[in-house]
C-alpha cells in the first residue's frame, strides 16, 4: 500500500459522526417509549408531578434527586470537555445534528443546492429552480421540526398521554401551541440562525477556554509542519504557498479546511470559540495531504502532542478530579435513589390534643395523607408496631388509584393507664406502619406519631 493510499484509506470522521448522529437520534426518539414496570426511563411530568428515572417513579416530594442529576450533567460536560474538547457539540448536540440533516442531507444530497466540501457558499437563489428547491427544503425540515418538537415534549408529557391529548385538540390548545412554538423556533434556528446559535447564543463555547488545557483533544493545526499562516495578533500573513518562510512548510494554502468548516473559521488560526470539533477540517486536510503521501496537517489531537511533541496525558489532575467528583455524585445518586419509598404518608395531629371518654379511654385524632406513587391501584392498611396498649379504632383498609392522594382520619385509643403523672400531659411516641396489602414487603413505610396521654387529674 502506498503512503497516499495509507492515509486516504482511513474512515473519515464525517462518516463516524453520521453513525453517532443516527445512534443519538434513535435513542432520543425511542427513550420516551421505553417503560419498566409501567414507568418511563426518563420523564419529568409536571402534569402528574413525577420524575421517572430508569424505570422508577419519584413523586415531587422526592425531587431531592434533581440536584444530583444536575451535578452529574454539568460535571459530565466539564469532564468530557477537559478530555475531548467540544466533542459534544460536534458529535451529539441536537443543534449540530439538525443542521447536518438540513444542510448536508436535505439541501445537499436531496436537492443539490450545496456541496459537502464547501459549506461557505450559499445557494444561488436568483434562479427560480433553486428558489423552488429552497421552499421544498423548508417544508421538509418543517415536518421534521414538528417531530423533533413532539419528541422534546415526550420527556415532559408521556407519549401515551400526548397522543390521547391530540385526539381532543380543542381541550389541549396549550399543548398544541407549545409544539408549534418549538417547531417554529427550530425552523428559524436551523434555516436562518444556523451556526450563529453556537457562536453567539450557546454559553458552552464561552467556557471552553477555562476547561481546556494542553492535553485536551481538539481539532488542531500543526504549525511545526505547515507553517504559521497567522501571526501572534491573529492576522493572516500567508496567502499563497510560495509565501511560506521555510521550504519544509507543507501547507498548500488550498483552504479546503476553511471552505468545509460549518462555522466559517480557519482552523489554522488556532483555538477559536466557534470551533465545534466536528473535525470536517481534519477530513478535508487528510484528503489533500493524503494525495501527497503525507499525514493531515490538521488532526484531532492535543497541543502537547502536536506542538510540543509530548505524549497526551489522559490521566492528569483535572481528569482525576472530575472522575472522583463524578463517582461521588453517582454513588450519592444511587444511595439517595435506593432510599425511595413506594408510597407517601404524612401524619398531622388535629387541634384537639386528646379526648377522655367513658371508662378513662383516651383517644387521639390524626389526619393521615396517603399517596400512591406506584403505577397500579393499591390497598393500604395501617398498624401500630411498638405499643400493644394503644389500638387503632378508626381506620379501614382502602384502595387508592395510581398517583392519587387520600386523607383519612385515624383515631388511636387506649384504655390502659400508660402514665401516672399528676403534673403534666405526657407525649408517647408511637410507630405506625402503613403498607400495601398487595406487596407489603416493598410498599411499606414507617412513621412516628405522638400520642398525648393526659395528666392524672384529667382522668375520671
Amino acid at each position: 500500500m502506498t503512503k497516499s493510499n495509507e492515509f486516504l484509506s482511513k474512515t473519515p470522521y464525517r462518516l463516524k459522526r453520521y453513525v453517532g448522529y443516527v445512534i443519538a437520534t434513535v435513542v432520543a426518539l425511542s427513550l420516551p417509549f421505553i417503560r419498566i414496570d409501567g414507568n418511563h426511563m426518563f420523564l419529568l411530568s409536571f402534569d402528574k408531578k413525577q420524575l421517572h428515572l430508569l424505570g422508577t417513579a419519584f413523586d415531587m416530594q422526592e425531587l431531592y434527586l434533581m440536584p444530583f442529576l444536575l451535578m452529574l450533567l454539568f460535571l459530565g460536560i466539564f469532564a468530557a470537555t477537559s478530555l475531548g474538547g467540544r466533542a459534544w457539540c460536534g458529535w451529539a448536540c441536537p443543534q449540530t445534528i439538525f443542521r447536518v440533516i438540513y444542510r448536508d442531507l436535505i439541501e445537499t444530497k436531496l436537492l443539490g443546492l450545496r456541496r459537502i466540501k464547501n459549506k461557505q457558499k450559499e445557494p444561488d437563489l436568483s434562479k427560480a429552480e433553486n428558489k423552488t428547491k429552497k421552499v421544498i427544503g423548508i417544508l421538509i425540515w418543517t415536518c421534521l421540526a414538528l417531530i423533533a418538537a413532539a419528541d422534546f415534549l415526550w420527556y415532559f408529557v408521556p407519549p401515551e398521554d400526548f397522543f390521547a391529548y391530540l385526539q381532543d385538540p380543542l381541550e389541549h390548545l396549550f399543548l398544541i401551541g407549545f409544539v408549534l412554538a418549538i417547531a417554529a423556533f427550530l425552523v428559524y434556528d436551523v434555516i436562518f440562525l444556523k451556526e450563529d446559535f453556537c457562536i453567539y447564543i450557546c454559553p458552552y463555547s464561552r467556557v471552553q477556554s477555562v476547561l481546556y488545557d494542553n492535553d485536551t483533544f481538539q481539532a488542531i493545526y500543526s504549525t511545526n509542519r505547515g507553517g504559521d499562516i497567522y501571526n501572534d495578533n491573529k492576522e493572516k500573513i500567508i496567502f499563497k504557498a510560495k509565501d511560506l518562510p521555510l521550504d519544509t512548510n507543507e501547507c498548500t494554502t488550498c483552504e479546503a479546511c476553511v471552505t468545509v468548516c460549518p462555522t466559517h473559521i480557519d482552523i489554522r488560526k488556532g483555538l477559536q470559540l466557534e470551533c465545534i470539533n466536528c473535525l470536517e477540517c481534519v477530513d478535508a486536510c487528510t484528503t489533500v495531504m493524503g494525495k501527497l503521501g503525507k499525514p493531515s496537517l490538521v488532526q484531532w489531537s492535543s497541543t502537547n502532542a502536536i506542538k510540543n511533541d509530548i505524549p497526551t496525558k489522559m490521566l492528569r489532575k483535572s481528569t482525576i478530579m472530575y472522575s472522583v467528583a463524578l463517582l461521588l455524585v453517582v454513588a450519592l445518586l444511587f444511595v439517595m435513589g435506593g432510599e425511595k419509598e413506594y408510597m407517601l404518608l404524612n401524619i398531622n395531629k388535629t387541634t384537639q390534643l386528646y379526648k377522655v371518654k367513658e371508662d378513662n379511654v383516651v383517644a387521639n385524632n390524626y389526619v393521615l395523607l396517603f399517596q400512591n406513587t406506584e403505577s397500579k391501584p393499591l390497598t393500604y392498611n395501617l398498624e401500630i408496631t411498638d405499643n400493644p396498649d394503644i389500638k387503632i379504632t378508626r381506620f379501614e383498609p382502602f384502595t387508592l388509584s395510581p398517583g392519587k392522594l387520600a386523607k383519612k382520619v385515624v383515631i388511636l385509643e387506649t384504655d390502659k393507664v400508660l402514665v401516672n403523672d399528676k403534673s403534666k400531659d405526657t407525649p408517647i411516641t408511637v410507630t405506625l406502619k402503613a403498607y400495601a396489602q398487595e406487596d407489603p414487603e416493598k410498599v411499606v413505610v414507617f412513621r412516628k406519631a405522638v400520642f398525648i396521654y393526659p395528666r392524672a387529674d384529667k382522668l375520671k
